[in-house]
């Protein structure tokens, strides 16, 4: 039997009391089942969710597991029943492992809502290894212009940015605010000013470094996350895992406007700001918050095609996968630019 090298969560741990919460393991090889391929993976982003997972806020199904749902590889064998795909074609797999494609959520394309719907790293291994198992039917074909290294965020910062953005539901010339400036708020920007050219982009981030990428990006503005924004704004995208954040959103925005939350779980530790939410300043004059969940094949297919057109390929820093926690460990704490990437082929 063949063996690979994986990162693997063989427990929920508190990142704070470690800075090693993955093990380098080996595991078997697997075999593709019905409908299944099988990858042999080049690049794995790394995502804030890997530390919801880790930390319990959105637990894994099972242990050990393989964490890591911004997935490039190339297809090294395929299982039964699996048309449209042949061995060598190169492929990405998103956040989206599957959905049942039966219930009313996904007949009308909204299989990110699906009651069946199963996550990449969390409900079935994922990148953090030299081979995982995926779906035929939920992997998307990479653009030749891509490398792998850039494509890898798109499968997930980029597409949720992606959705962020069209939740928001601006248009041309109404300001757009980003509270947090990491792997998809920056890709956010390049969106917007592809997309809606005269939106005037304002950017509240903790770091100065990220103010100042926002700027060289062409932000408009850029604040500390408390400061109060030059202009009312007609919608804030929130990238954070606090919860601060979003009541300091809702005081900048215009009558009617809308924030849209893009994390899958908020942190508890800042859990007590919710309660200084002023309702007259903060939510009257309709208002409003909608979050984001998950995302859909077509969102994934749409960011790579944007990307060529505008084009919105990520800043990024590479490491190995044996590195896998340190680069963890700098998405908790750092204020590096960017969005940081797996080399999985460099193993040792």
């Amino acid at each position: 039997m063949l063996r690979m090298k994986a990162m693997v969560l063989k427990g929920l741990t508190d990142f704070r009391q470690t800075s090693s919460p993955l093990e380098m393991m080996e595991l078997p090889v697997p075999l593709p089942g019905p409908g299944e391929v099988l990858l042999k993976v080049a690049t794995c982003g790394v995502c804030h969710t890997e530390l919801d997972e880790i930390e319990g806020r959105t637990a894994p199904s099972f242990f050990p597991i393989a964490l890591g749902h911004q997935v490039v590889g190339r297809i090294v064998s395929l299982g039964p029943e699996v048309e449209g795909l042949q061995v060598g074609d190169r492929v990405g797999v998103g956040w989206i492992y599957s959905a049942c494609g039966n219930c009313s959520y996904c007949r009308r394309g909204e299989e990110n809502l699906c009651p069946e719907f199963r996550a990449t790293g969390r409900d079935a291994h994922g990148g953090y290894a030299e081979y995982m198992l995926a779906k035929a039917a939920f992997v998307v074909p990479l653009p030749a212009e891509i490398q792998d290294v850039k494509a890898a965020p798109l499968l997930c910062a980029g597409a949720i940015g992606y959705r962020s953005l069209v939740l928001a539901g601006i248009q041309n010339g109404e300001p757009l605010g980003l509270t947090g400036f990491g792997a998809s708020a920056h890709l956010v920007l390049k969106m917007t000013r592809f997309l809606y050219p005269d939106s005037d982009i304002y950017v509240f981030a903790r770091h100065p470094a990220e103010r100042e990428f926002a700027l060289q990006l062409g932000a408009s503005w850029a604040g500390e996350q408390d400061t109060e924004s030059p202009v009312k704004l007609r919608a804030i995208i929130d990238t954070t895992p606090a919860w601060k954040p979003v009541v300091q959103a809702l005081k900048n925005l215009e009558p009617g406007g809308r924030l849209v939350i893009n994390a899958i779980r908020k942190e508890e530790k800042d859990k007590e700001a919710l309660l200084k939410l002023d309702y007259s300043r903060d939510l009257w004059l309709e208002k409003e918050i909608k979050s984001v969940a998950n995302v859909t094949r077509k969102d994934l297919e749409t960011t790579l095609n944007l990307s060529i057109q505008v084009p919105i390929l990520p800043e990024v820093e590479t490491y190995s996968l044996r590195d896998a926690n340190q680069a963890l460990e700098e998405l908790q704490h750092s204020g590096k630019r960017g969005a940081k990437v797996l080399l999985i082929e460099e193993v040792l």
